[in-house]
């Protein structure tokens, strides 16, 4: 496979039918550029059990094998399903990564654990910055997520052009990192865009994104009330949402630490990048221990009931900064991620099995969590900014990809293209999908090794 001079392909190897793992390939002029490199967690089987590997990655090996044709990779923004797989598929890939300040501090953190540090050519690039990789040239543009400096990428080429929308979301004040801009989101469709690659997370939920501004009210009532200790489960990347319940902490009379190594690695790459508030210290988890009960308020890994997570040793009270007693409340500050529910239902079993109390989204009147992801609303509004030839789903189950699908056609969008991991989607120059290109599957981390996963 060679893509020619007047040709543009789009080729996912991972996360196109699925939540998690992403890695996408567009194909140019005999090169291929690579956005995003992430993990998975996968789920229990059916049958309760546990997967092959406990942490695994999209199958490089079609690029891997033409890795001198390999330009770049581009790097999105943070979190695990995108920028975890780096530091494992990094020496089959051979390549310079590009990507913002806050990724590449976490990037580099990831890579020293695997014994890369300094080996792995970074370059960081403005929140708005521009640069040739190869034959592609790429535009950085700002937008809104559940983390900070997350990248949305207009790739131009001779033959054509892409916008890559990464994760994003439409929140007019996400209190943590820039804002995104309607007039330059305008200003690109006003430029012509041939195909729009798009997050379709929330496609199938009506209405607008909660923004992380409207938080402070449903947390600080929630955990004011609260008459024990306090564990607040959250992602440990929701900077902003830290952010908050470190407020909440000041003016409701607690002390704020943090359980988990992820949180610790995240709010640490944020102060190193000037995006943490001195105003917001953070005491030491072990002293947590010792304080009150109405005056503990610690944030804890694992929201999603994965295991080895902070949360879930509390739950099984082993962990060895804090212990919960019955009248404690765990407050639950995000949603289930398809197919964790029946873990994270376990957990709550748990917890409650030991008379702690639980409040989850649902439960409140207040709003205590937002997505990262764009409700159908604000999908309308992306695709009236920009316009596009070309709507392509990705990121997310089939259901959700079916919905972006069927909202960008109520839009005005004429083609859509559905497709899933290894089937080749031809922009230009005559839009079109080929089935089943290429192979793709699964690699797994087990004692330090790369192993393939099979079913």
């Amino acid at each position: 496979m060679h893509p020619a001079d007047n040709e543009l392909w789009f080729l996912p190897l991972g996360g196109c039918g699925e939540i998690g793992m992403n890695m996408n390939l567009y194909g140019h002029q005999g090169q291929w550029l690579m956005v995003d490199c992430g993990l998975t967690f996968p789920r229990k089987t059916a049958d309760g059990r546990r997967p092959q590997a406990p942490v695994q990655m999209a199958d490089p090996a079609f690029i891997a094998d033409r890795r001198e044709q390999l330009a770049g990779l581009v790097i999105t923004h943070a979190h695990e399903d995108h920028v975890g797989a780096v530091q494992y598929l990094w020496p089959l890939l051979r390549c310079p990564v590009y990507t913002n300040a806050f990724t590449a501090e976490i990037l580099r953190r990831k890579l020293a654990e695997q014994g890369l540090a300094g080996q792995v050519p970074i370059t960081v690039i403005d929140l708005n910055g521009r640069r040739p990789i190869g034959p592609f040239d790429v535009q950085f543009l700002p937008v809104t997520h559940s983390i900070p400096h997350v990248s949305a990428l207009m790739i131009r080429t001779k033959a054509g052009s892409v916008f890559h929308s990464s994760d994003w979301k439409l929140d007019a004040n996400p209190l943590v990192g820039e804002n995104f801009s309607p007039l330059a989101l305008q200003q690109l469709g006003d430029e012509g865009i041939d195909a729009l690659v798009c997050d379709s997370t929330n496609a199938n939920v009506p209405g607008h994104s909660e923004s992380e501004s409207a938080l402070y009210p449903g947390l600080r009532k929630a955990i004011a009330e609260a008459p024990g200790r306090v564990v607040v489960a959250c992602f440990g990347s929701n900077i902003a949402r830290l952010h908050t319940l470190a407020a909440v902490a000041r003016d409701s009379g607690r002390y704020m630490g943090l359980l988990g190594r992820s949180l610790v690695t995240m709010q640490a790459a944020a102060r190193a990048t000037g995006l943490w508030l001195d105003q917001h210290p953070l005491i030491n988890p072990a002293h947590l221990g010792y304080l009150p009960s109405h005056e503990v308020l610690a944030v804890a890994t694992g929201s999603q009931g994965e295991p080895r997570t902070a949360l879930t040793r509390l739950a099984r009270d082993d962990h060895p900064d804090l212990t919960l007693e019955p009248g404690d409340t765990v407050l639950f500050s995000a949603r289930a991620i398809p197919g964790n529910e029946a873990d994270i239902q376990r957990l709550m079993d748990q917890l409650r099995d030991r008379g702690i109390r639980i409040i989850t989204p649902e439960m409140s009147e207040l709003p205590i969590h937002a997505s990262g992801h764009p409700a159908a609303d604000e999908l309308r509004k992306l695709f009236g900014w920009i316009r596009p030839g070309l709507l392509i789903p990705v990121h997310g189950e089939a259901e959700h990809m079916q919905a972006n699908h069927d909202l960008a056609a109520d839009c005005g969008i004429h083609k859509r293209l559905l497709g899933q991991n290894g089937d080749l989607f031809m922009i230009k120059p005559y839009p079109g999908i080929r089935r089943g290109v290429v192979n793709t599957g699964r690699l797994g981390m087990e004692k330090g090794s790369l192993v393939p996963v099979t079913d």
